[in-house]
Order: C-alpha cells, then structure tokens, then sequence
C-alpha cells in the first residue's frame, strides 16, 4: 500500500519537535509514514534535542524501508537547503516548505501516497516569500483545481473523540461573515461534509446539526433574517437530496452534551462558533480535516510555537491524533470503495 507523507510545516517551530518526540514515544506510528522534507531538517533539530533516532534520506518513495526504528525522509528538493534555526523563521527556507508541502500533495493526487499529514506553518514568513494563500487548506485547494481541471471546494472540519464541527466561513472579520453567506454555498458545504461522513468515516447516514448565525437562531427574524433567508433554504435543498440536517438552531445551547451528541457534525457559521467549543472539550486532542479534497488530509490544531521550538517541551499529542485519524479515514475510504466496486459488479 501507498505510504501516508507527512510535511512538517515552518521548519523553525514546534513541527520537527513533536515528530521526533512522537517517535521517540511511539515508533509503530511512523510504520507506514515518510517525512516530506530534507532529512538534514530533522537531524539538526534532533541533535539539538539530544534524541538517538536513526533519521534516513530517501530517494523515492517507492523505496523499502527495513529499519523499524528509523524515520523515514523523502525531499523534492535538489538543492541544499538553508539549515533552520529553532525559533527563527527565516525566508531562505520558504520555498522549501512550499516545495514539500506541493510534493506532498502531488504524490497523493498521482496514487503514490494515501494521505497527507501536515505540521504547521508560519504564515507571514511565506506570505513574504510570495505565498497568496491564506494557508494550507487554500493552498491545498488550488493544487487540487489544477491537478483535477475543475472546481474543487472544501470545507474545514475540526474533529476530535467528542465533537466535530465543520465551518461555512473561515478566516474573515466578523463583519464580513454575513455578506459571506448564500444558499448555494451553505448547500455545498452541507454536501460535502455528507458525503465525505459517509465516504472517509464510515458513517451511513449522517446526522448533521446547523448553527444559526444569530442569538437564538434569529429569534423567526426578530435578531436577524440569516435563518429564514439563507441557512433554511439550504436545508430544506439538503433534505430533498437525502441529507439528515436540523434546522438553524442556537449556538449557546447546541454544545451541550445533550445536543451534540445528537449529531455526528455541528456545522458553524464562523470561525469561532466552531473554534471555541472544540478547543475548549478538546484542546491538543483536535485535528484538524480538510474535507473535499481529492486526498485525505489531517493537520495538528495548533501553531509553529517558535518560542518553545527545539526545547523538547511541547505536547505532541494533536500529531498523534493526526496521524490515526489520518490511518481512520484511510482505511474506511478503502472499505468504502470496496463496497462500491462490488456494487457496481453487482449491477452488470
């Protein structure tokens, strides 16, 4: 089976330091997963961190790996690559973290890997390298578009063992979240967290549970008219293609535990309406999910940490949950597929 790759984001913070600390706790993680960087990258913050891990360069992916207790190093690089400097975020080393997360992703879409892990990144450093994404996932999305000749849309999804949330909007002013809406786009999202529900985790039929955007859900108009003109026409749209989605309902109330365990995602209007309930029942333990894209892709829920990078003082616990969320979604997409060529084998 393919290898599941893993980009370390911003090689000056905190991503090289959970990987070698992850490993060093748990080698068996790492049984299936080649890091998308110059091994040079993890040797430094390795010896740095005073941690005896045998850490390999690869030439392609397809090499065997034999030695268990090795990470395994895969670069698209032909160049050297400047050395990164713990809590340092330099621009010489931009275009190499761009390069790898690219390879990364390329390598999933052409069958070569089966998912794709990512760490951190530093945003600024890569925005001044001319980076125009706001982030991994839009970068993500782009490279999906090109790879596919189409549209690709997404959606940002949180999930941890008690919750999952999935967003409307993402990373815009709050002021902007409004003008933001529409019924087509709250539709496509609705399908898209269904569909992949269904296709990467399993889940037959989906109970999806919709935020309002206003206090009490609007209040039938009186608090704002979001509900009724825009969430409420999606859901009804949603429901005649089959989808299990709730009406609008407030966010103060959605959280508790009574209600969400009700539903197997909570879709949010805004960042923080996601955010803040997640992170406050699960923090260190989320992951973060890309939904939509042509691969499956997981992500750490937290930042590069410059100030606690090559200390060895950091929670790697967010890089395990992605690593077996990832290894989840990989092997339920595989049952999900068998089951669909066999149905198709059935029809002839």
């Amino acid at each position: 089976m393919p290898p599941m790759l893993m980009t370390l984001g911003e090689p000056a913070g905190i991503g090289s330091d959970c990987v070698l600390l992850a490993h060093q706790a748990q080698p068996e993680l790492f049984s299936d997963i080649r890091i998308v960087a110059p091994a040079s990258w993890l040797k430094l913050r390795a010896k740095e961190l005073g941690i005896d891990t045998p850490i390999h360069a690869l030439n392609s992916l397809n090499t065997t790996c034999d030695d268990k207790s090795a990470l395994y190093c895969w670069s698209p690089l032909q160049e050297k690559t400047v050395p990164p400097i713990s809590g340092k975020p330099s621009i010489a080393t931009a275009d190499a973290v761009i390069a790898c997360i690219e390879a990364a992703a390329l390598a999933c879409m052409h069958g070569q890997a089966s998912a794709h892990i990512t760490g951190p990144i530093e945003k600024a450093v890569l925005r001044d390298a001319g980076f125009n994404f706001p982030g991994h996932t839009e970068f993500l999305a782009h490279l999906a578009r090109e790879h596919l000749g189409r549209d690709c849309d997404i959606v940002m999804m949180l999930a941890s063992k008690v919750l999952r949330v999935a967003l409307l909007t993402t990373h815009m002013a709050i002021s902007d979240v409004s003008s933001s809406l529409s019924i087509e786009k709250s539709l496509r999202c609705i399908e898209i967290t269904h569909a992949d529900l269904q296709q990467r985790f399993g889940i037959n039929k989906p109970r999806i549970g919709l935020c309002g955007l206003n206090p009490h859900a609007g209040e039938q108009g009186h608090f704002g008219r979001e509900e009724i003109d825009i969430l409420m026409p999606a859901v009804l749209q949603a429901r005649k293609l089959g989808i299990d989605i709730s009406n609008p309902l407030p966010a103060d109330t959605l959280f508790s535990a009574q209600m969400r365990d009700q539903f197997d995602v909570i879709i949010c209007c805004y960042h923080d309406q996601a955010l803040i309930p997640i992170k406050t029942l699960s923090f260190g333990d989320a992951v973060n999910v890309t939904l939509g894209l042509p691969f499956i892709r997981t992500s750490v829920d937290h930042g590069t940490a410059l100030d606690r990078a090559g200390s060895g003082k950091v929670s790697y616990s967010s890089l395990v949950e992605a690593i077996e969320l990832a290894r989840f979604m990989k092997r339920k997409s595989e049952v999900t597929t068998t089951v669909c060529k066999e149905v198709r084998h059935g029809d002839k």
